[in-house]
């Protein structure tokens, strides 16, 4: 298995027999270059979005079409790409579970919010909402954009992560503080990858404060294009 960080919330993860396009959003990133398209897409087979903003749902739509590849989501929002866009897509809700090439994906909640952008002001985007990703051994939890949940406490318990990608740059979702007291409170995650951090000056630019708040984990600060194997 490996994860390769696409900027910002975007990620490639290759798992069992599957290519996850997490969040990608690549055209206007500022820490994605533009050459680097066709490869960081190559091969993919589902993309996965974890609620409707720009900033994860950029390029998703693009992609699907080029590739001929479903997306992933919450009802809602998928529905009405299937309606408005004519892509292919699964929609599920939180609680539910699909397989996807072997890699078994899990809704669970998020604490945010969720839109799309329309010309008389935002569309209804269903809810946002994070992930429990199963394969080859191990369980990631994608926690999409949130703040701390009480939820957490169950998630940790029942499907026990071993890496989390945790959103923690501040302002929009939780900050490193709240994410190391998150992850130590709730999970006993061996690895924690940062993201939704670094992209712009409002965000936090490093993850010091996460790695010193999680001392017996390992934090491991990405960086564009370059795997992390597991």
């Amino acid at each position: 298995m490996q994860i390769i960080w696409l900027g910002h919330s975007g990620f490639r993860i290759e798992i069992e027999d599957a290519v996850l396009l997490i969040d990608p959003w690549l055209t206007g990133n500022p820490m994605f270059p533009a050459e680097a398209r066709a490869a960081a897409i190559a091969g993919a087979t589902h993309i996965v979005l974890t609620h409707g903003h720009g900033d994860h749902t950029g390029d998703a739509l693009a992609i699907a079409k080029d590739l001929s590849i479903p997306v992933v989501g919450i009802y809602d929002m998928i529905g009405f790409f299937q309606s408005r866009d004519g892509v292919q897509g699964l929609g599920f809700n939180k609680g539910g579970t699909v397989t996807l090439g072997g890699a078994r994906l899990t809704m669970v909640n998020a604490c945010h919010s969720s839109s799309l952008h329309g010309d008389a002001g935002p569309i209804y985007a269903g809810s946002e909402a994070g992930y429990m990703l199963s394969g080859e051994g191990h369980t990631l939890y994608i926690s999409g954009d949130t703040d701390i949940m009480a939820d957490m406490a169950w998630m940790g318990d029942l499907h026990n992560p071993d890496i989390g990608i945790l959103a923690c740059g501040g302002h929009f979702t939780m900050d490193m503080t709240r994410a190391a007291y998150a992850a130590q409170k709730y999970f006993h995650f061996k690895t924690v990858i940062p993201c939704h951090y670094r992209t712009f000056p409002l965000l936090a630019q490093d993850a010091s404060v996460l790695a010193a708040g999680l001392p017996d984990v390992k934090v491991i600060e990405p960086q564009v294009l370059q795997p992390i194997k597991f």
